[in-house]
């Protein structure tokens, strides 16, 4: 997935028998550096597509927020959150957003192609799908320690809209005032969230939901990379079949835009089931509907059928497959455009302190 640095022949005069401390430099460079381009495509996709994911997390939270079974459609939320909260109200939650990607976009990237090395190198049966499969699950696997407390956050800020519009909901006797306390104080910034959250319901509070995020997440998290690296592999076979003569060059970036978009939505409608899950759980507050993850498969297949799994399948989907083509397309460009001027950097500061060296230990 990640564009190798240049490897260096004996011509750059450096024996090809010793080990080069070249090499050694640029690799320790290379990992670190997917951790930031990582970090900061995967902030730039959520900042980009953060109104529809509040479209999304309020069509799953409606039967927890609301107690309603009807189910609004994407124009019709797009309409209540405009007329009720305006601009405002669809990036609300924008700031543990895009913390959260930070986390994940770094370790999602930065842990893949070194995990899918190892993992070939161990087990030569997993290479391939299973080792892209694997070493984006555990990418996000590592990532979710930061994510989820940020996504308890996050969605609970999205559902809530202003504080207005908020406590006009609770005026209207919803499910949590029918129960008796509201369900959770109005958060007016992520770090007030964050301590309400904890002082309330301590490290489960903002840990809510976070084996059913595991669960939706390593699936989701290894079917992209997968989906992503056979559809290059896809790309790359028809370009050599039906253009085998073309000089088409097609770039990193652009490649990135298109396959990344692809796989991203792909991934995101055969997950949409553990989400629902996921959302549900999140949002429930202090007023529980669903005890635990199995109990809300069962209640949500029970009461609300396939539909109810799919609940915000559209808006999902329709998050995912830009979110996803810009965070592809950004780290390709970051690889792009910077890795091998660094790379050049790294030469030029190593080749000199080679020479430097073998000028000194030249006889007199």
């Amino acid at each position: 997935m990640a564009s190798m640095p240049p490897s260096i022949s004996a011509s750059d005069g450096v024996s090809p028998s010793a080990p080069d401390p070249r090499n050694a430099t640029t690799s320790k460079f290379f990992v670190w550096r997917e951790f930031v381009w990582g970090a900061i495509a995967g902030a730039f996709g959520e900042g980009m597509m953060h109104p529809i994911d509040t479209l999304k997390t309020r069509i799953q939270s409606q039967a927890v927020i609301s107690g309603s079974q009807s189910e609004k459609s994407i124009l019709q939320m797009l309409r209540t959150v405009s007329a009720s909260d305006g601009l405002r109200g669809f990036y609300r939650g924008v700031t543990p957003g895009l913390t959260g990607s930070l986390a994940t976009g770094a370790t999602y990237f930065g842990v893949i192609e070194s995990t899918k090395k190892w993992i070939e190198e161990k087990n030569p049966n997993l290479g391939g799908h299973w080792s892209h499969f694997i070493a984006g699950a555990v990418g996000d696997t590592l990532g979710s320690i930061v994510y989820v407390p940020c996504e308890v956050v996050k969605q609970r800020m999205q559902v809530q809209g202003t504080k207005q519009s908020w406590s006009s909901s609770i005026l209207q006797k919803n499910v949590s005032q029918k129960a008796g306390p509201q369900m959770y104080c109005y958060y007016t910034g992520m770090f007030q969230a964050g301590h309400s959250i904890w002082k309330q319901h301590g490290v489960k509070g903002l840990y809510a939901g976070y084996w059913s995020t595991l669960a939706r997440d390593v699936p989701f998290a290894g079917l992209m990379v997968t989906f992503y690296e056979a559809l290059k592999d896809l790309a790359e076979f028809g370009k050599r079949r039906l253009l085998p003569r073309s000089d088409l060059q097609v770039t990193n970036s652009f490649e990135g835009l298109i396959l990344g978009g692809i796989a991203g939505g792909l991934s995101a409608y055969l997950t949409t089931p553990l989400d629902v899950i996921k959302t549900r759980l999140q949002v429930q507050g202090s007023i529980s509907r669903y005890n635990g993850w199995s109990d809300a498969l069962r209640t949500i297949w029970r009461t609300e059928g396939l539909k109810g799994m799919f609940k915000g399948s559209i808006p999902r989907v329709i998050w995912y497959i830009p979110a996803s083509a810009l965070t592809f397309m950004a780290v390709e460009f970051l690889r792009d455009h910077f890795n091998d001027k660094m790379d050049d950097n790294v030469h030029e500061v190593t080749g000199l302190s080679l020479d430097t060296k073998s000028k000194i230990q030249e006889p007199v």
